[in-house]
């Protein structure tokens, strides 16, 4: 019996070992199976998404669109599951890569071409304004900003009648240059000769009177701020007067205060006193 005993020891190590790595595997094939059921209980569906960054004005076709499937539960509201209802669409906003395309951000399907007319508001119009590096912002302006548009006029051939005005404010950028995709990085500044600017019809006319008879300027706006500022402009005499200290007046004397006489009479006596 003793010498058997180092042979029953190993006989029930082993034993255990074999129902440990028994039990081991049943629960890895129980935890694989529980996650193949859990990851086909997500269901999904696919929706378009854009394959490359979009401006506005972008007229949709079959290598601009893919295919990616989202969770059942989350798909974007109005966004398409083919890519056959979105060809020749127009997009009016920009998209990024891999940005759903939904339907609050295409054109009306009967707008069939691209480019500026296609977001510009149905009411307005577009008009186009020479510029160089001076008037354009040194090129910072790009498609979707905001700007003012201030005017020199020269009212005759003395500089010192010159006046200078803000004619419009808040007007949208809808191009630069020939053409709206911006070229290389976001922050690159690149001069054009062209700017094209959304207005109404009576800003037209202002715009057009006011590129004729003077110089236009570009004033670029925060995108932050819509708020429109009345202005007198800027004359010579309004520029030099400008930052010049206040001359103080001399304090005047206060006027002397009234007097009040009154005659006293006391027995035989009269007396005056006076008052202040």
């Amino acid at each position: 019996m003793p010498r058997s005993r180092p042979l029953l020891f190993l006989g029930l190590a082993v034993g255990i070992a074999f129902i440990t790595s028994l039990m081991m595997y049943q629960w890895l094939n129980q935890a694989k199976a529980a996650k193949s059921d859990t990851a086909v209980a997500i269901k999904t569906n696919r929706v378009a998404v854009v394959t490359v960054d979009l401006p506005w004005g972008t007229k949709l076709s079959d290598e601009m669109i893919e295919l990616v499937s989202y969770p059942s539960g989350y798909l974007p509201e109005g966004s398409f599951e083919s890519r056959v209802p979105l060809l020749d669409r127009v997009l009016t906003t920009n998209l990024k890569r891999n940005e759903p395309i939904i339907e609050s951000k295409l054109a009306p399907q009967s707008v069939t071409t691209g480019g500026v007319a296609a977001v510009m508001h149905r009411d307005h119009r577009a008009m186009a304004i020479r510029v160089d590096d001076v008037v354009g912002v040194a090129g910072f302006v790009k498609p979707g900003d905001r700007v003012d548009v201030m005017v020199t006029l020269h009212q005759s051939h003395e500089s010192k009648h010159a006046v200078t005005k803000i004619v419009l404010q808040n007007t949208l950028v809808l191009a630069s240059g020939t053409e709206m995709e911006r070229k290389g990085k976001d922050l690159e500044a690149t001069p054009v000769k062209v700017i094209t600017l959304e207005v109404t019809p009576q800003e037209a006319e202002l715009l057009g009177h006011a590129g004729s008879e003077g110089s236009l300027r570009l004033v670029l706006r925060n995108p932050l701020n819509s708020l429109s500022v009345t202005t007198r402009g800027a004359t010579v005499d309004s520029l030099l007067t400008a930052y010049r200290p206040v001359e103080k007046k001399a304090a005047s004397k206060p006027p002397p205060e009234a007097e009040t006489k009154v005659q006293v009479i006391k027995g035989g006596t009269v007396s005056n006193l006076t008052f202040q």
